[in-house]
């Protein structure tokens, strides 16, 4: 059975004032909460059983989880106790996700990207990890050989670089939201807290392969403002 993660605990900081009386996830993308955007996104490629992590409103988003059948098993991850970020996140979710392949969505980007091809791209690399990327400009970013490699990540406003595999290629991508992750992961991950995910690829990279693939020619949108929730009207 083909699982995936979608992350939907965040604050929504970016997206306010219309989160300040609802999670981020309930937003609505044309008369549609973006959860269900994303929930919809994911039955393409035929996943079959979806954790959403919840805590920010999250009576309200468990609420709409169980206000509809959405056709696919949903299971919660609560974290209303403490926001584990991306990392501790999907460690809360480890038991139920497995070790086979499976994909994670952030809930605020919308895109066209081909997750059928993606996965297939995932289980031909061999990588432990297969994270979608663009090659545009951002203020926080991986690296990347020339093979597609993740070999490390930097913040452009800081000038912070962390560099986990050496080569004499690096090139600055940007990271869609998107991946797939196989269970070994899991033994990168902080064992508990709050941690990103970012810090378990960089760590994992060091020895294992994690796999850039290219998503230039999709159309791809951060919704995680209202500026940009109104642009992509457009686009979609």
């Amino acid at each position: 059975m083909l699982k995936a993660m979608i992350f939907a605990a965040g604050l929504g900081t970016r997206l306010r004032p219309l989160t300040n009386d609802r999670p981020k996830a309930l937003v609505e993308f044309k008369d549609k909460p973006l959860l269900e955007h994303t929930i919809e996104k994911l039955k393409t490629v035929g996943v079959e059983h979806i954790v959403v992590n919840v805590h920010h409103f999250a009576d309200k988003v468990i609420d709409f989880l169980h206000s509809k059948d959405f056709g696919v098993k949903i299971s919660i991850s609560d974290e209303r106790d403490e926001l584990l970020d991306t990392g501790g996140g999907l460690r809360k979710a480890a038991d139920i996700l497995g070790d086979e392949p499976f994909f994670i969505h952030n809930v605020d980007i919308l895109s066209d990207i081909d997750l059928k091809e993606m996965l297939l791209a995932h289980k031909a690399s061999g990588a432990i990890v297969t994270v979608g990327i663009r090659r545009t400009e951002a203020n926080r970013y991986f690296m990347q050989n020339a093979e597609g490699d993740l070999c490390g990540w930097g913040n452009s406003n800081t000038g912070e670089q962390i560099i986990s595999r050496e080569s004499d290629y690096l090139e600055k991508i940007s990271f869609t939201g998107i991946h797939i992750v196989s269970g070994k992961l899991f033994q990168y991950i902080k064992p508990e807290g709050a941690v990103s995910i970012i810090d378990a690829y960089l760590k994992a990279a060091r020895t294992e392969k994690i796999y850039c693939f290219p998503c230039d020619d999709n159309v791809w949108e951060d919704v995680g403002s209202p500026e940009a929730l109104k642009e992509a009207e457009n686009v979609f």
